[in-house]
């Protein structure tokens, strides 16, 4: 079988030193992996890459280390591009990289939409930059700014959502990382003001808390802070007309995961709700072992703590969902009586129609 080569295979084999000469004869490249392939070739700095990533830098975790003295938006500025040109931070600019391929492969973001931020010190981030497909996004690409949205370094322009991300940061200090694209299904629920309904899916429910933010200008101050405001109890917020933004705590990774499971909970809501049968959501012991799970990852979620009678609130949700049980014979009885009650209603008024016209 081929081996098929991805830009994230190409940039973990240049992180190695490997030489890309050595490809296999027969491998499959995508057309991303193709154009970086070209890109290195043409400039000759796939050895530059490979020599910055294996370097004598520290190393935790199997990752490269931060700076052991922290850094901020007061810091000089010869240390602020240091960092910024460091083996470090150029493996989170390639974290970012990937991320964005993998969005724009899964169609979550059309155009130069979306961003992502990783924090990288007290108040400073690393940024995507604007009008920028997130398919071909290059280290070089990126931007470092501080909390009040000021570029501190890069070469092309931050992006003009900044202002939501780093309000995020300020509000949730647990956000390291976060991640704004446009998922078809779920950009859908958030265009129809409607929030996935819950107590249905057990990795909806351990990896995600959605909320709806309303619909502010992109790129503005009021936006950032309606979206911000949420944070604290959620770590998905649905953006009315809009999109969707994620913030982890762990790592940009993780933040775009977040992304996966909404949009392909929404997706599976949406062919639920076509079979034209009653979702049965879990039994109120069933979603409390979720939330422990949950709640051990360290993810915020509002309903810990409540009663559990509340902890499936589903009003939002058009379409039928009910609890555990043969529900569907009740629904089917609802429905029986309002059709006999209309149809009575109905009669009435023809016959006392026709004693008028006698």
């Amino acid at each position: 079988m081929k081996k098929i080569i991805s830009v994230r295979d190409v940039r973990e084999m240049v992180r190695n030193g490997q030489d890309m000469k050595n490809l296999p004869a027969d491998a499959i490249l995508t057309p991303s992996a193709r154009d970086l392939l070209f890109e290195l070739e043409t400039n000759g700095t796939a050895k530059t890459i490979a020599d910055k990533n294996n370097s004598d830098s520290p190393v935790e975790n199997g990752r490269l280390a931060p700076p052991s003295r922290p850094l901020n938006s007061k810091s000089p500025r010869s240390e602020l591009e240091a960092f910024f040109n460091s083996p470090y931070a150029h493996s989170l600019k390639e974290q970012i990289c990937d991320m964005g391929s993998r969005l724009w492969q899964r169609a979550y973001v059309d155009g130069n939409g979306g961003n992502m931020v990783i924090r990288v010190g007290e108040d400073i981030a690393i940024c995507t930059p604007t009008l920028v497909s997130k398919g071909f996004l290059k280290p070089e690409d990126m931007c470092l700014v501080d909390f009040e949205g000021n570029q501190l370094c890069g070469v092309k322009k931050r992006t003009s959502e900044i202002l939501m991300h780093l309000q995020i940061m300020q509000k949730q200090p647990k956000a390291i990382a976060t991640c704004h694209c446009h998922p078809p299904d779920a950009t859908g629920f958030a265009i129809a003001g409607v929030v996935p309904p819950t107590c249905l899916a057990p990795e909806y429910e351990v990896f995600v808390s959605a909320a709806l933010a309303p619909y502010r200008t992109p790129g503005t101050p009021e936006m950032g802070r309606l979206v911000a405001e949420l944070a604290d109890k959620h770590n998905t917020i649905l953006m009315a007309n809009h999109g969707v933004v994620t913030w982890s705590h762990n790592g940009i990774e993780e933040a775009y995961w977040r992304m996966e499971i909404i949009e392909a909970y929404c997706r599976s809501m949406l062919v639920a709700q076509q079979l034209g049968r009653t979702s049965n959501t879990f039994t109120p012991s069933q979603m409390q072992d979720l939330l422990k799970i949950k709640q051990s990852l360290g993810y915020p979620d509002p309903r810990y703590g409540i009663k559990e009678c509340e902890l499936c609130d589903n009003a939002e949700w058009r379409p039928e969902v009910a609890g555990n049980g043969d529900t569907t014979a009740k629904t089917a009885a609802a429905f029986d009586l309002d059709a006999e009650a209309t149809v009575k209603a109905i009669t009435n008024q023809i016959l006392a129609q026709m004693k008028l016209a006698e």
